[in-house]
């Protein structure tokens, strides 16, 4: 009964949302649809192992529909609840990749569709003076006037991605880029559970150009599950984040430094290889994840408008690289660049044009691992010949209406899973996103 009440919401939400344009919301409803196609061709493989994308051709798709409902409940306090239906099949079973080719395939469900609550959180406000701002009603937010200077309480289950390394060009695959190396960084490996949510709390102070960031975040009880670990002061992802707004040459921009530390029950590379040479088997991850261990890492996001049309991003984050990865994807050191151009010089001001070049590394700890013939959660083919995993991404966004996207993608991975016997690979997609 709850699955159809949702289901039947759902579908009512682009009419209540079209009916709520005002200045100050005290509730709003918000919509969006999102439908990701994917084709791999064949491509050339010395070898395959048991975590190896496949080189056959395949084809993958993900199909999610999301309400955002919020409510203003006092001065200051909203509540915001997001129920979503979920269905798709991934590549390979989502193995064989460092930067996976869908941001959305976390929540891939399989052929049936799932409907699950995805978020629920308070948000708290308290104003602090400067200049007073509107905010635009949007998905999870209230139209409204607030503080330049604030700060902020967000408390409940969400995405650490719904508040950390929120760039401008490259954040959103329903939108923008839609490889996992676009989304974030790919080697922040930020708690949370197989979906990438979580239960937590998170502080957010304005003032003036600078904002620091901070929260507490679950993560799975094990890696890359979905069941959350709620010993929430013995095993937590903690992140810290610093943005300074500035103008350069008359443009806007930002700068990000985050860094975040994992406490989890997680296997020790190290120990894994040693486990194998004194079994004299291959080493094995799930024979030593019996001690807490520590993870962390810190990186830059630079997001910069070259002109009213164009504008450019850069990512790099290092990890420490000692451990298996708890809740993201396979990845120690990450750098992303690229551009986003708007179609105004084409006569397409809603259109957009995205270019973007990433490459994903491991530690020397994972490498031996993988070359010994261990198999981690996402990778492994059986042995390695090393190289980065190097990502071409480009998009065309061809805005339809003014509430649906057509969106036509192209990937080119080299070395995928780190392995220069495998590949090229190529990654043909399309995307229809409505939102309301």
């Amino acid at each position: 009964m709850q699955k159809i009440f949702i289901l039947v919401l759902l579908a009512l939400l682009p009419h209540l949302a079209q009916a709520r344009v005002t200045s100050e919301e005290n509730w709003n409803a918000k919509f969006q649809t999102t439908y990701i196609w994917q084709h791999k061709p064949g491509f050339s493989s010395a070898y395959s192992g048991a975590n190896s994308l496949s080189p056959d051709a395949e084809n993958s798709y993900t199909f999610t529909t999301d309400a955002f409902l919020g409510v203003r409940i006092a001065p200051g306090s909203e509540l915001y609840l997001v129920p979503e239906v979920t269905q798709g099949v991934a590549l390979s079973n989502l193995s064989g990749l460092g930067g996976f080719t869908n941001g959305e395939i976390t929540r891939a469900s399989g052929t049936d569709p799932v409907v699950y609550r995805q978020q629920l959180f308070l948000r708290q406000t308290w104003g602090l003076g400067g200049v007073r701002l509107n905010n635009e009603s949007a998905m999870n937010q209230l139209a409204g006037a607030m503080d330049s200077n604030r700060f902020v309480l967000t408390l409940g289950n969400f995405s650490t991605l719904n508040i950390f390394d929120n760039n401008a060009y490259a954040h959103d695959p329903r939108t923008q880029f839609m490889n996992w190396s676009n989304m974030t960084h790919a080697s922040y490996d930020y708690a949370a559970d197989a979906r990438g949510f979580g239960w937590g709390i998170a502080g957010e102070w304005y003032r003036d150009e600078w904002v620091l960031r901070f929260a507490r975040m679950t993560g799975p009880r094990d890696p890359n599950m979905l069941q959350l670990d709620y010993q929430f002061f013995q095993h937590y992802g903690d992140q810290l984040e610093i943005e300074h707004s500035h103008e350069l040459a008359g443009q806007p921009g930002k700068v990000r430094l985050l860094a975040w530390r994992n406490r989890a029950i997680l296997a020790n590379y190290r120990d894994a290889i040693n486990y194998g040479l004194a079994s004299a088997t291959a080493p094995d991850i799930f024979k030593v994840r019996y001690r807490e261990q520590i993870k962390y890492g810190l990186g830059i996001d630079i997001e910069q408008a070259i002109n009213d049309n164009l504008g450019a991003f850069l990512r790099a984050m290092q990890s420490d690289g000692h451990t298996e990865t708890l809740a993201f994807t396979e990845v120690d050191s990450s750098i992303a660049a690229g551009l986003s151009l708007k179609g105004t010089g084409w006569g397409r001001t809603q259109d957009t044009v995205g270019l973007s070049l990433i490459g994903n590394g491991l530690s020397q700890d994972r490498r031996d691992y993988l070359q010994a013939g261990g198999i981690s959660f996402f990778i492994g083919d059986g042995k390695l010949s090393y190289r980065p995993e190097t990502i071409i991404e480009s998009y065309y966004s061809w805005s339809m209406t003014k509430h649906a996207w057509l969106t036509a993608d192209y990937q080119h991975i080299a070395n995928p899973a780190y392995n220069a016997d495998r590949g090229p690979v190529e990654i043909f997609g399309m995307r229809l996103h409505f939102e309301y």
